[in-house]
This record gives C-alpha cells, structure tokens and sequence, in this order.
C-alpha cells in the first residue's frame, strides 16, 4: 500500500506509525501477541551482561554499549511497526551491530546475534529464514572463533541458543498461519452451507410455481367456458392468466440468477482463503450492503481477476478490498502493496475493464513500479436497481378461482 504523507505531518512522526503490512497490524486481531514481542525485550537485559559475568570491562565498554543500545531499540521497533517485507534488512542491521559491538561488549554483541535469528523468523519461507539464520551465525562464528580467540563451547552455545530462538520462531508463525487456515476453512465451511440453504429455497420456489400454473389453467379453463357466454369476461381471464405467467418467469428467472451466482461476499471470502495461503494479509469488510444482482454478479468476476493479479504478480504482502454502496452509485476498492503495473496491462485487466464497461461504469487504476495499485470501481445504479422485490404470494387467490369456476 502506498502511503500518503499529510503535508501536516512531520516525517519523523509518520515513520513510527505502524504501516497495514506490519507484524504489529497482523496481531491486530491478537493483542497478546503484540504484548509478547514487546516483553521479548526482557531478555536484551543481558545486553549488559558484562556487568555481572565479566571481572573487569573492556575499555570502550560504555561507549559501544551506549551507541549500540539505542540503535538495537530503534531496529527492533522497525521490525515490528515497518513493512514485514523488510525485516530481514533490519536483522542484518543487527547482526552487523553484534560483529561491531562483540570486541567491546561480548554478552552484548552475542545477544544482538540472537534477537537477528528472531527477526529473520517473522517472514519468508522456512528455507530463506534458516539461510539467513545460518549466514548471521556464520559471521558470528568467524568474528568470534577466528579472530577474537572465543572459546569453541561458548561459541557453539550461543550459535545454539540463536539457531533455536530463529527455528521456534518460524515453527511458531507456521503453526499460527496452519490455524488461520483452519478458521478460514470453517468460514468456508459455513458459506457452503449457506449456498446449500440458497439452493434449497431455489427449488422450493420450483416447487411453488405448481400453484401458479394451478392458477394459469383455472383462468384458463373458466374463460374457456366464459367464451360463449360473456366474451368479455372470458378475455379478461385470459389477460389475467397472461401476466401471471409473465410474473411468474420473471421470478424464476430471478430466482435462477440469484442460486448461481456467487456474489461479492462469497468472493471475498474464497479471496481471503487464496492470499492468506499465499502469506498475504487480506483484510475486507464483513458487512458488505446487499447489491443489485446484475451488478453482484459482475463485479464478483472482477473481484476474482483481482485477486488472481494479486496472487500471481503483485508480489504483495497486504491487500484490502472495500465495497460501499449508496442511492447513486456501487463503489469498489482493490489496494495492495505489491510491485504495481511495472509491465502494463494484461488481458486480465482488460476483461475486468470490459465487464465494469458492459455495467455502465468506470475502472481506474493507480500503480507505479514498487508502489503498490488501487484499483476502483464506480458503477452508476439504475432505476430497477433500486426497486425493492415484489411480492408474489398468491395463497388466496387460488381458493376464489376454483369457487368462481364452480359457480
């Protein structure tokens, strides 16, 4: 997502607002996780370990432990509050502040060594993350072992420590990712079921259209009789039975419609199901207004391509997809934080834009390369949009018919 500075805000001060893609906005749902890494900083106690382990301190002691320190702080911050996609730079600002500081402050520097394998933990894939982890331990070995004369076990210990800190973290996060599924899969669970439910009130209504043809023939019989005898009558039965049957496909049709469709809300869900396999954090709005139908179904197809974009190109770690609507107009909102349209538009695009075109509206994009795309829909609604659903009980009236034709 790309942001937007106000001309009111100071730089610095944006700079610590925590951005959609940060591993603080993905606890949002979860405080105690965000509690739990800011207690993590508990354990850079031992920064001044040297105060109680070592006999006597080396000269620069102060001085390292005093730039480092705050420096440590303002890194471990950035990995929290700035986008997840750059933490590994700042776990590599780290561990270059451990090799800086290990000559000077040796519990410093080797607790440095450990919070960078923590950082590398909190985005990748498991593959990068251990690479990262094993080249950070490797430079803290050859500082260390090679050129400061460390004693092998505490060496080997300290790389220990820092390998398992790195690995619980990235087990941690695949634990926690497997249960989102799991809790997306229980909603798509629930949508299934509710498209079932849809399905089923679908043939119900093909069930009830039994007593609308009932009615059809009762008109249609009685103006049969009525035809010799009061032709007026009779073409008013047949007029009657007409529209009936006009109302009648209408509905159906309508009905039909509505039981194949998926609907924005659907897609929205099956789109969370995709990104967030893909590590991408989707967030939408549960409470999306019930649209027209023929401006539901399209734009679902346009949410789906998308998705599909983002899925596929974007290279995102953050989406975010608004739907509103008013008495005027239907509006939709698309926004990651991917690479953007550095190559121009595809056919996926055009065909999104073909849609919206065929609904009477307007696509716009706004992407630059590495900046992220938005991607708005505005689609005007029609008198028969806004026309509230008719009612089509006729319980009553198929009684009158039959004691009209007996009479």
């Amino acid at each position: 997502m790309t942001a937007r500075l106000s001309t009111d805000t100071p730089m610095s001060l944006s700079w610590f607002k925590p951005t959609p893609d940060s591993l603080w906005n993905r606890f949002r749902d979860r405080p105690r996780q965000r509690i739990s890494g800011l207690l993590n900083l508990v354990w850079a106690v031992y920064v001044f370990g040297d105060l109680i382990f070592a006999n006597e301190l080396g000269p620069g002691w102060g001085l390292a432990t005093a730039l480092s320190f705050p420096i440590f702080l303002l890194l471990y911050a950035a990995a929290y509050i700035r986008p997840l996609r750059h933490v590994t730079w700042y776990a590599g600002a780290v561990a270059l502040l451990s090799y800086a500081t290990l000559k000077f402050n040796h519990t410093g520097g080797a607790s440095y060594i450990i919070y960078a394998c923590a950082m590398l933990g909190f985005e990748g894939q498991p593959k990068k993350c251990f690479v990262g982890m094993a080249t950070v331990v490797g430079g803290f070995v050859a500082v260390t072992y090679l050129m400061m004369d460390w004693s092998l076990a505490v060496v080997a210990m300290m790389s220990f420590i820092a390998l398992s800190v790195g690995t619980v973290n990235v087990v941690y996060r695949f634990n926690a990712q497997r249960d989102v599924e799991l809790k997306l899969s229980h909603d798509e669970v629930r949508r299934l079921a509710a498209t079932a439910e849809r399905e089923r009130i679908g043939r119900d209504l093909h069930d009830l259209l039994g007593h609308t043809l009932s009615l059809i023939t009762l008109k249609l019989e009685l103006s049969r009789r009525l035809f010799d005898r009061d032709a007026d009558a009779a073409r008013r039965e047949i007029e009657e039975a007409e529209q009936v049957a006009r109302h009648a496909l209408a509905e159906v049709r309508s009905a039909v419609t509505g039981i194949r469709a998926s609907g924005v809300v659907a897609e929205l869900a099956s789109a969370r199901l995709l990104l967030t396999a893909s590590m991408i954090d989707f967030v939408y709005r549960a409470d999306v207004p019930e649209l027209p139908p023929r401006v539901d179904n399209e734009l679902a197809l346009v949410l789906r391509e998308a998705v599909t974009n983002i899925h596929r190109h974007a290279g995102a770690t953050f989406a975010e997809a608004t739907v509103s609507m008013d008495d005027r107009a239907c509006t939709m909102t698309i926004v990651d934080n991917g690479r953007g349209l550095a190559n121009g538009e595809g056919n996926g695009i055009c065909g999104m834009r073909e849609r919206v075109r065929t609904l009477g509206g307007t696509l716009a994009f706004e992407s630059a390369a590495q900046k992220g795309t938005v991607v708005r829909i505005h689609v005007p609604l029609v008198p028969a949009d806004r026309l509230p659903p008719v009612d089509t009980r006729q319980d009553e009236s198929l009684p009158s018919e039959r004691d009209r034709l007996a009479s």
